[in-house]
């Protein structure tokens, strides 16, 4: 299968109501303080181009936007259960995938301000696969073997549901169902306590843009925190100075659920059992060969998953963003 082959996504689910208690999500973010500039979670300047829709590594730019991780690899939050095991997200996640069983697996907020916060050409979310995934090789060669559609048998199948928690108008969500030649789909305006449910490794989206331009920016480092600074106000702290501050309802909250899904018992078992795990050989095979039905030769360098030269041929090969 070549990229003009890829099938279009699944139909995103969307709730108008991602969670019975709002309050609760609120009282998590005071709890669960400091938060960090997303960027801090990019090893380099490569990863932060790979996942901000940009097709040269640039310097990393740390935008007024912090995350907490409230779940994840195991480890659960005090207080973050009701949020992962959330019986309408796995509702929702079957819906989309007509799968039988959903496994929670992740919770994490992004939390910004009114400062102005520009959106990227769209991106996907990291995939992985059965015998590939983040831990073990890169993001940026991961991203482009889902873009690719040759590994769509071996990919691990992962529900994203995003919901907000802000009255504001901005910072929305745009996201391409219709693959990236379609129209998109705005999701903004009065979207408090709503969630979409999509298969984001595999949907085109990104962040509306937050802020006016005259409110300025701030410039900060990857070290620098969201900070509670008392009942009604939030401050952005970087080495010991605050840079910034605001009030607390201007805070704008969005908060991410993934869970793995498998269609059946015998879906499960295949991956948590690596019995048809693939490996970089097959990896590298099928990318020679689908190059070589395409009337092209790819050759493969002594480390293909970093090597500069081999990712590029690669991302020119199977990297299209959505229409403007």
């Amino acid at each position: 299968m070549t990229t003009a082959a890829l099938p279009l996504p699944r139909t995103p689910v969307v709730l108008d109501q991602a969670v019975d208690d709002p309050a609760l999500v609120h009282a998590l973010i005071d709890a669960h303080q400091p938060y960090w500039p997303v960027q801090r979670y990019f090893a380099n300047s490569a990863e932060y181009a790979a996942l901000s829709g940009q097709a040269e590594p640039a310097q990393m730019i740390v935008a007024p936007v912090f995350r907490g991780n409230w779940a994840a690899e195991g480890n659960v939050l005090d207080g973050v259960a009701p949020i992962l095991h959330s019986e309408r997200f796995a509702a929702a996640a079957k819906q989309l995938f007509g799968a039988q069983i959903v496994r929670p697996t992740t919770v994490y907020v992004n939390l910004t301000w009114q400062l102005p916060f520009p959106q990227g050409a769209g991106h996907t979310d990291v995939p992985a696969f059965r015998g590939f995934d983040r831990t073990t090789y890169p993001i940026t060669f991961l991203t482009i073997m889902g873009l690719s559609g040759l590994f769509e048998a071996e990919r691990v199948k992962v529900a994203t549901a995003v919901a907000w928690f802000y009255a504001g108008s901005d910072g929305g969500f745009e996201y391409w169902p219709l693959g990236v030649d379609g129209d998109s789909i705005l999701h903004e305006g009065a979207i408090n306590n709503t969630a979409i449910v999509a298969d984001n490794d595999f949907m085109w989206h990104r962040v509306r843009p937050t802020g006016r331009a005259e409110d300025g920016m701030v410039t900060m480092s990857r070290d620098a925190e969201l900070v509670r600074r008392d009942a009604k106000t939030w401050a952005i702290r970087d080495g010991g100075d605050d840079l910034a501050s605001f009030p607390a309802d201007a805070l704008r909250v969005s908060l991410s659920w993934k869970a793995e899904v498998f269609d059946d018992e015998a879906d499960r078992r295949r991956h948590d059992e690596h019995t048809e795990d693939i490996d970089l050989d097959v990896v590298l095979g099928r990318f020679v060969a689908d190059f070589a039905a395409r009337g092209e030769q790819l050759d493969i360098p002594a480390d293909p998953v970093s090597d500069d030269t081999f990712v590029r041929a690669l991302s020119a090969a199977y990297v299209r963003y959505p229409t403007a």
